[in-house]
């Protein structure tokens, strides 16, 4: 999917607000990578309950951290190499390449991202009993959170009603930063709000892992 918005929207749309619509867009589109790939890290837990491994995890005497801390770097190091491939595909396309710095703050942010959406999935799937009902959830949050982003359009392009949103939404701060980035800028608020949004998350999460029974 996000090749196809890649393909079909970076090169097809005759977008004017923008020079290189391909430029504006890749940082979205990996954003987007990243992030629907870790919204499905709550299918693992809910395959480990389904299939009745899960209890059998939770009676492990390692600290139940571990296990979910395994799954969210298992999940967002997924998403990171989808987000690779994509990257590729929008340079040979002709989008504008990276520096070596401006790439390793660029995974920064992904990671970031992928690690706050990944706890979120895990900690939905833990209160969903089959795949159907988190199929249903996935796709309550998935795309409106990506359409009500910064992802397809600058600002100042946007509706009144769409700014407060687009400013407010985790992935506007992960696509802005990666823009930042590549204008040779590093984006400290974009990381700063992520690894606080992840702290305060994953503590939650951590609090909800230690306290659940299947």
């Amino acid at each position: 999917m996000p090749a196809a918005w890649l393909i079909f929207v970076g090169l097809a749309l005759p977008i004017r607000f923008t020079d290189n619509y391909l430029d504006f867009i890749t940082p979205g589109i990996l954003v987007m990578t990243v992030y629907m790939t870790s919204l499905q890290g709550g299918a693992l837990i809910l395959f480990d309950k389904i299939l009745g491994y899960f209890n059998k995890f939770l009676a492990l005497p390692a600290p139940r951290e571990t296990l979910l801390l395994g799954k969210l770097f298992f999940v967002t190091f997924r998403g990171l190499v989808q987000a690779t491939v994509i990257l590729i595909l929008a340079i040979l396309l002709g989008a504008r390449a990276f520096s070596l710095a401006g790439l390793i703050l660029t995974y920064l942010l992904l990671f970031l991202l992928g690690m706050l959406f990944s706890c979120i999935a895990s900690t939905i799937a833990l209160y969903l009993g089959d795949h159907d009902s988190y199929a249903a959830v996935n796709s309550m949050i998935s795309m409106p959170l990506f359409f009500t982003s910064s992802a397809l359009m600058p600002y100042d392009k946007m509706p009144v009603w769409l700014l407060i949103p687009a400013h407010c939404n985790p992935l506007s701060f992960a696509i802005d930063g990666i823009r930042e980035i590549a204008n040779g800028s590093i984006p400290w608020i974009q990381i700063s709000g992520l690894s606080i949004a992840l702290a305060v998350v994953l503590a939650g999460s951590i609090v909800i892992f230690r306290r659940v029974t299947v």
